[in-house]
């Protein structure tokens, strides 16, 4: 999710598609939250890890 988020960053930035941007912000922030709750050993959805 964090790699997807990235992507969609990069390509939102250089199109000058502030969509594509936004989406892009809101993958990372998501993916991060999940990879430090997974982190933790917290279970998110039933899962530890998310890929």
């Amino acid at each position: 999710m964090i790699v997807l988020g990235i992507i969609l960053l990069l390509i939102g930035i250089f199109a000058k598609i502030s969509i594509l941007t936004t989406i892009g912000v809101i993958l990372v922030v998501v993916g991060a939250v999940l990879s430090l709750l997974g982190a933790t050993g917290r279970a998110v959805g039933g899962r530890k890890t998310w890929f």
